[in-house]
């Protein structure tokens, strides 16, 4: 069944749901070329509770897929130098796939993205532990974070093209956070061709919220192999040094000398052979940049470009820091069309504040990360998608 609604695109699970921004729409219609659409449908189930999947469509035909479930990025398509539509984000092709194993794909990363060292931390002197669910650290909100629970989402065309709303209540003690917090993610797909992100949060008890977006990205398109080829400029002059188990040290220190120093554009694997695997750390990149600028200044932090398709995507932040993640950790996990990820299939730009900073405060150069009542998280980026 299809319906014709000016705004809200509902949940109701056996329906299939059309926007169309104009009164007197066909039967069937899937939404004015000019304006751009949003549809709905099933999308299995999860934990017992309905599962959604949306497809936001702008006026100039680029289309996202977004799902309630951990408010993952399904399916980014951008037109390459061909005008032909690439997929450019990896994922998998069902919520029981993604249930089976995540990977993080292309999720928001919370109630703190990143790493905690030792799953500790305190706040006002009142220490709180949580889950080591990656070796002696947490990671990305624990067992059971942000990407692993079911959102509550509402679909709407605006003026800059279809979006949707996702909320969440986190409610006191989940993984071991204090704290009951709201928080709101708003993906729009403009007419400009940009996947703009907003994230805010609040909390009635002082807490720590740092949320991030962790699609992974391949810009030859998702299932097409090595990422390594793409090219990569990241506006940071410094980054964020890491021990053994990948928990930042508290030194904050210049790219120039290292492999690290993407100020100007490179292949990103240019410099991969001098961050070999070791025991434990399959190598490559998966560092914290401290992006230049001023924090809370939406600005241009990294830029990433493939010259096979001629894609290229600016992400613009107003966030302290960006992490690049080359996709180390995939081994063949099954993705979407029968593809299969290996290591470096995709790689990962996630704003941010800097790792471990609940561990970290007062340190010169670090940010706070800690919200307390009457105060307001807020996050957004902006990934626009050209052809060079």
């Amino acid at each position: 069944m299809n319906a014709t609604i000016p705004t809200i695109a509902p949940f109701a699970a056996s329906l299939s749901i059309a926007v169309c921004m104009f009164a007197f729409a066909t039967p069937g219609c899937t939404g004015d070329p000019h304006t751009g659409s949003i549809t709905s449908k099933d999308w299995g189930t999860v934990d017992g509770k309905p599962v959604h999947l949306w497809t936001l469509t702008n006026s100039k035909g680029m289309v996202a897929d977004v799902t309630d479930y951990g408010t993952i990025i399904v399916a980014l398509k951008a037109f390459d130098r061909q005008g032909k539509l690439v997929d450019v984000v990896l994922g998998r092709p069902s919520a029981a796939d993604y249930v089976a194993r995540t990977q993080y794909f292309g999720c928001t990363a919370g109630r703190c993205a990143n790493r905690i060292a030792a799953g500790r931390f305190s706040i006002d002197g009142n220490p709180y532990v949580l889950a080591t669910n990656n070796g002696p650290n947490h990671l990305h909100g624990g067992t059971k974070g942000f990407d692993k629970v079911i959102w509550s989402g509402s679909a709407a065309m605006t003026t800059d093209g279809p979006s949707i709303t996702f909320t969440y209540r986190s409610e006191h003690g989940e993984e071991g956070y204090p704290g009951n917090v709201d928080a709101t993610v708003v993906y729009t797909l403009t007419n400009a061709n940009e996947l703009r992100v907003r994230m805010s949060a609040t909390t009635d008890k002082p807490t720590v919220v740092n949320l991030a977006h962790h699609t992974y990205w391949n810009l030859n398109g998702q299932g097409s192999g090595s990422i390594l080829d793409n090219e990569l400029m990241i506006d940071a002059d410094r980054y964020t040094p890491v021990d053994g188990t990948l928990i930042t040290t508290g030194e904050i220190k210049p790219v120039a000398g290292t492999p690290l120093d993407f100020r100007t554009s490179k292949v990103v694997g240019k410099d991969f052979a001098q961050l070999p695997a070791t025991k434990d750390d399959p190598g490559g990149y998966d560092h914290n940049f401290v992006v230049n600028g001023q924090v809370g200044t939406l600005r241009t932090c990294a830029v990433l470009r493939s010259p096979k398709t001629g894609i290229t995507m600016t992400v613009a932040s107003d966030q302290p820091g960006i992490q690049f993640y080359s996709g180390n950790f995939l081994d063949g996990v099954p993705g979407k069309d029968g593809t299969v990820y290996a290591k470096n299939d995709g790689l990962c730009l996630e704003t941010q504040a800097f790792p471990d900073s609940i561990n970290k405060q007062g340190k010169d150069g670090w940010p706070d990360v800690v919200l307390r009542p009457g105060k307001v998280y807020k996050h957004e980026m902006v990934h626009t998608f050209t052809v060079k």
